[in-house]
């Protein structure tokens, strides 16, 4: 059973060294719409995340607590709305984005965009306000103070961003739903996971596995190097 085990992880490995074009198709795929969703849902989910941290308004603690929810909600039923959403009868079907990219990062958005919000509010919560008021007081614009202080948080607002960009590299639920699983059009890593296994074919499986191991373990210690270069040297 070792040995096949071995065979099987021989043969992955040599899927991704020979740069099979099945394999590097998926993985260009998975990508290129993940780092779609995520610049498009990034500066909003910041705004969105300082308003809510430093503003004082009515209906704060409801949005707050909202979205808070919408970071539990399976991706399954995120892609069961944006499938309604994209079909004929549904109030987005003349866009005919059901089962293409454009659709499948739509629905990366709506997944990407509670993480964020949530995380960066949490990360500018955790600044002293003074901070903020002292900045705006030396006649620095509304923009810059923002920037300042994305400086001072640049780790965790990283770990945000990580954390985002996970959650939708590695969703299934949405993207087989909402893209269909097309070969060299739609079928990202996780869903080519799964249709893979269910065929048997572990081998190519086994590869994509590992292109998602690296990435995480490149992220992680790039996300280590920062945080123990932001904290303070003990003397």
């Amino acid at each position: 059973m070792n040995e096949g085990w071995l065979a099987l992880l021989q043969q992955a490995l040599s899927l991704l060294f020979s740069l099979d074009p099945e394999v590097w198709s998926i993985v260009s795929v998975s990508f290129s719409v993940s780092f779609a969703a995520l610049l498009i849902t990034l500066l909003p989910s910041m705004i969105l995340g300082f308003v809510l941290a430093f503003g004082r308004f009515p209906g704060r603690w409801f949005i707050t607590n909202l979205i808070q929810t919408l970071q539990s909600i399976p991706t399954v039923v995120i892609g069961l709305l944006v499938y309604l959403m994209l079909t004929r009868m549904g109030p987005l079907g003349d866009l005919r984005w059901l089962f293409t990219q454009k659709g499948m990062i739509l629905g990366q958005i709506l997944i990407c965009a509670p993480v964020l919000v949530a995380m960066s509010q949490a990360a500018f919560t955790s600044v002293d306000r003074r901070a903020w008021e002292t900045s705006r007081t030396l006649g620095a614009s509304w923009l810059r103070s923002i920037w300042t202080l994305c400086r001072e948080l640049k780790v965790p607002l990283l770990m945000a961003i990580v954390a985002g960009f996970s959650r939708i590299l590695t969703e299934v639920g949405c993207s087989m739903m909402v893209g269909g699983n097309i070969a060299d059009v739609t079928r990202n890593i996780p869903t080519a996971i799964a249709l893979e296994t269910s065929k048997g074919d572990f081998a190519q499986a086994i590869a994509l596995g590992l292109v998602l191991l690296i990435l995480s373990l490149v992220l992680n210690f790039t996300l280590g190097i920062l945080r123990g270069k932001a904290e303070p040297r003990s003397h």
